[in-house]
């Protein structure tokens, strides 16, 4: 039993949760546990983000914990520190290492470690400085590496609006995937999706950098990139109501394959749809749809396409 102010009894704890997400077996009954572990009390969320913090920052972490030796058991899961020290090690071959969920049924590892995070359908305002302020829109996660006035901000997953009003010569620095941008005076909207990112500066300029290689965008150009795919050429925004329209809770498809349309619903909606027939997905869509009123979009498709729905446990939806 951990004592109150133990704070290392807690950090082992919160090892043992990490251990058992990097195992790979974690279930949905689990994920609801930890979320009740962190609930608990402040202490617990701390001790939790720091493991995490350590498991994603795999040299330290693997310094830290190496002088951990005590063993634990996870319960129902025999899952050492060593086996996390190990996998950390390994990972650390590969880079950036992230647990995925199945069906992204509970944030991964790398997420819930997050300073900021949303959970699907929820937004949330903040603000990093006096001249720094961020948007974040379903879904995201971003950490914040040092404080004050300069802060340098790493956006794990999702999407984000930013607002800067930097000095030219100390831009901020937004790292995103194996990229950063760069932003002195401006608003830049920047979407990181399964690793791929999609940098909009919609004022002033932003510095986008990837690959050994740096591009400069003025408001109404954009960007992507992803591990596979280097720096093109800055585009225009093609329909800025569409880009902006998050904000307002609004989703917007002009002439979108189902399939796109369903990936992006299941970001703001609870539980998932899966397109079960190819063809299916690749018929068009053309809509709005409000992010708060999402529980009438399967019985939509359903309307329209005359599809066959079948629910499953978990919030889960096929349609056929």
């Amino acid at each position: 039993m951990t004592e109150p102010g133990d704070d290392s009894g807690l950090l082992n704890q919160a090892i043992d949760w990490v251990a058992l997400l990097r195992s790979g077996r974690a279930t949905t009954d689990d994920a609801e546990q930890l979320q009740r572990w962190r609930a608990q009390d402040p202490a617990h969320e701390a001790a939790f983000r720091q493991a995490a913090r350590l498991y994603r920052d795999l040299g330290a972490m693997g310094a830290d914990l190496e002088r951990r030796k005590v063993r634990r058991f996870v319960p129902r899961h025999v899952v050492t520190r060593r086996a996390l020290i190990g996998g950390a090690l390994a990972a650390s071959v590969a880079g950036y290492m992230v647990v995925k969920p199945p069906l992204e049924m509970w944030p991964s590892l790398a997420e819930m470690s997050a300073d900021y995070r949303t959970a699907k359908g929820e937004q949330l305002d903040v603000a990093l400085a006096d001249n720094v302020s961020l948007k974040l829109n379903t879904q995201t996660s971003v950490a914040v590496r040092g404080s004050g006035p300069n802060p340098r901000i790493e956006l794990i997953s999702g999407e984000a609006a930013i607002t800067s009003q930097r000095p030219t010569v100390e831009p901020l620095v937004v790292i995103a995937a194996n990229g950063q941008i760069a932003a002195s005076a401006g608003e830049v909207n920047i979407r990181c999706i399964d690793g791929v990112v999609l940098a909009t500066c919609i004022q002033g300029s932003i510095t986008v950098t990837h690959g050994g290689r740096s591009v400069e965008l003025t408001g109404g150009q954009q960007i992507a990139y992803s591990a596979s795919e280097a720096l093109g050429a800055p585009a225009p925004i093609l329909d800025p109501s569409i880009l902006s329209a998050w904000r307002e809770k609004l989703l917007i498809f002009k002439d979108k394959p189902l399939a796109t349309v369903v990936s992006e619903i299941n970001r703001y909606r609870p539980g998932k749809i899966v397109v079960t027939n190819s063809d299916l997905g690749q018929r068009l869509v053309n809509g709005t749809f409000h992010t708060d009123k999402l529980d009438d979009f399967v019985a939509q498709v359903r309307q329209l396409y005359a599809v066959k729905v079948r629910a499953l446990p978990g919030g889960v939806v096929l349609l056929s």
